[in-house]
């Protein structure tokens, strides 16, 4: 091997590990994992302190008066996480809403900090309508 293909090989090779190791240190502090509820509370413990965005369903949803702290469940294949989020929530946040939540699980429930939430009736569609027909049923 000439002494150009060494300095050329060595070059690359540490500007890929440099590449990788700034890669891997600005995305491990980003990064959360995303997980549905029932995933999450076979083995809780596990998820304790990590971010997390959990996927599941609202219910029970509580309100504390004059504030924007709200307490609720939310549930999916017969698992049930107890979660709190404080801010302004989504006009579609309600009892069986779709919900995303961003935060940190502890072993008190689930700490939001972002929710995201869809009110599934407003993408699916209407029962008995057929598509490309007007309310009627004709074309």
């Amino acid at each position: 091997m000439s002494h150009k293909a060494v300095k050329v090989g060595l070059t690359g090779l540490v500007l890929t590990t440099v590449f990788g190791v700034l890669l891997y240190s600005t995305l491990g502090e980003s990064a959360q994992y995303y997980k549905y509820v029932d995933e999450v509370m076979a083995q809780p413990d596990a998820w304790y302190g990590k971010p997390l965005q959990v996927h599941g369903y609202a219910r029970d949803i509580r309100r504390k008066r004059d504030s924007l702290e709200y307490s609720f469940e939310i549930h999916r294949e017969g698992q049930v996480l107890r979660a709190t989020y404080t801010g302004i929530v989504p006009d579609t946040f309600q009892n069986e809403s779709e919900v995303v939540l961003q935060g940190t699980l502890a072993p008190d429930g689930f700490h939001a900090t972002g929710m995201t939430a869809k009110c599934p009736s407003k993408y699916e569609p209407q029962v008995g309508a057929a598509a490309g027909t007007t309310g009627n049923g004709t074309p």
